[in-house]
């Protein structure tokens, strides 16, 4: 019999092999418009994507948070789950959740085993000229688990847009439409219409849309979609909405405008009035999904209070403080500041930043610019498609000063030089990383993860691309 250190490295390899295995295939931050692929191999699979009702969230900024959210509330209110999480923050397996934990590396590896001669069906098809890219077989994977476990729900985030998305070969019977802004513009459209109107494809003929607050050119987007198909709108502010919030120790405390309305004391973890709008937002998409019935309080209360968000101003060292964020577009950026200077007392606060080549840098900077003392600015190892390191600090010189910026070849040389900065400016300053999801991952594997982090579970552990909030 193997030994527990033989065993352990060899499921360690198995995993590595597998990631590597998947990451070659077409990457998930470029589109190749067909859900052709993925409904061949749900198809060969029997249909899992319909093996439970389906919560589907979309949008710039706050999917990743709101679904963590719907997720918590509806194990509270006694369902079983299955979540779709996109991208991950350090390990493929936090992508396929069941029940608030990512599935185990064994229990993935042997779900690819099962599902990879039908993959290698639709490959071979080669629909559109396409293979299976790595997003449709991971959504693929995750529809399969949650059949086979099964789960009561299966709450899908969006990977990127919405229409040509992989998780939209499901009909959700409720459409979550989280914030929208700039981004991503060259795949998705230059103007806020145009990618509305690209997010707007995962509200399905008979379907609830919860939509949060809109810019005017969004929402009329969204709603004429929902005209065109004949789904029911419930919109921010006359159908629900945060009416008050007050700061508290490790959060907030919120009072929430319910389907019966007002619901007061309930205490989010998590940091920001976006959070809080965002919890919100959670609340009538489950309560739509129940058909309109509220929740009992209680039900939110114990939700709310469970949810762990990671790497959304996460607190993984003390002494000096660092916190990460997953902000990486100026819309997000905005609301992470606004969350640091009302959350902590920073005096001052040192960033440590990295980010892809196709986001608004310039415009990021000009943002950091105005709160932060210093910055060390890096770039992100698994990916080609992070801005050098040079790039970035050009233009944070360009928005800051040479002198409040410096440059390190790795994140773990960055974290080492932005501590040093923040232990020379006294016990009041901090450290906030910022600019991508896959720097936050980057950073949570080399400072570790705090005790209270339980959501990624025990088989979170490695690498990936970017997100919101």
């Amino acid at each position: 019999m193997d030994s527990p250190a033989i065993s352990t490295a060899h499921d360690a390899a198995r995993h590595a092999t597998l990631v590597a295995e998947l990451q070659a295939r077409w990457p998930e931050h470029r589109i190749a418009p067909s859900l052709g692929r993925v409904q061949a191999l749900c198809d060969l699979l029997g249909n899992p994507e319909r093996s439970a009702p389906v919560i589907q969230v979309a949008g710039t900024n706050g999917k990743g948070s709101t679904a963590l959210m719907i997720d918590a509330l509806l194990r509270s209110e006694g369902l079983r789950t299955g979540r779709v999480a996109s991208p991950h923050l350090q390990d493929l397996t936090e992508r396929i959740c069941i029940d608030g934990h990512p599935i185990s590396r064994a229990a993935f590896a042997d779900l690819y085993d099962e599902v990879k001669p039908f993959i290698d069906l639709v490959d071979a098809q080669a629909i559109d000229g396409v293979q299976m890219t790595f997003f449709e077989v991971m959504t693929g994977l995750a529809f399969a688990a949650f059949a086979d476990a099964p789960v009561d729900v299966m709450v899908l985030e969006v990977g990127l847009g919405g229409t040509w998305d992989a998780t939209n070969v499901a009909d959700a019977d409720v459409a979550v439409i989280c914030p929208i802004d700039l981004d991503h513009t060259h795949i998705l459209g230059s103007t806020v219409a145009e990618i509305a109107a690209e997010k707007a494809g995962i509200i399905k003929p008979g379907a609830t849309a919860v939509i949060a607050g809109q810019t005017r050119e969004a929402a009329e987007v969204l709603l004429a979609r929902c005209a065109e198909v004949g789904a029911d709108p419930v919109l921010e502010g006359p159908g629900f909405g945060l009416l008050s919030r007050e700061l508290a120790v490790g959060g907030q405390v919120l009072r929430i405008n319910g389907a019966e309305g007002p619901i007061g004391d309930l205490h989010l973890p998590l940091h920001g009035r976006h959070m809080a709008e965002n919890a919100a937002l959670a609340v009538a998409a489950v309560e739509s999904f129940l058909g309109g019935r509220a929740l009992p309080p209680e039900v939110i209360s114990d939700g709310l209070a469970d949810v762990v968000a990671p790497a959304r101003l996460e607190v993984v060292r003390r002494s000096p403080t660092v916190v990460l964020d997953t902000a990486h577009n100026p819309h997000g950026v905005r609301a992470t500041l606004e969350a640091v200077h009302e959350a902590f007392t920073f005096q001052p606060l040192v960033g440590v930043v990295a980010m892809m080549g196709d986001k608004a840098v310039d415009e990021v900077f000009g943002l950091l610019a105005d709160q932060l003392s210093h910055v060390v600015v890096t770039t992100i190892s698994s990916t080609s498609r992070a801005l050098s390191v040079d790039d970035l600090a050009d233009i944070a010189e360009g928005a800051m000063g040479v002198e409040r910026v410096d440059r390190a070849a790795t994140m773990a040389e960055a974290l080492d030089r932005a501590m040093q900065v923040a232990d020379e400016a006294g016990p009041a300053a901090g450290v906030l990383v910022i600019g991508s999801l896959m720097a936050a991952g980057e950073a949570r594997d080399i400072l570790g993860a705090p005790e209270h982090s339980g959501a990624l579970g025990t088989a979170a552990l490695e690498d990936d691309d970017e997100d919101d909030w």
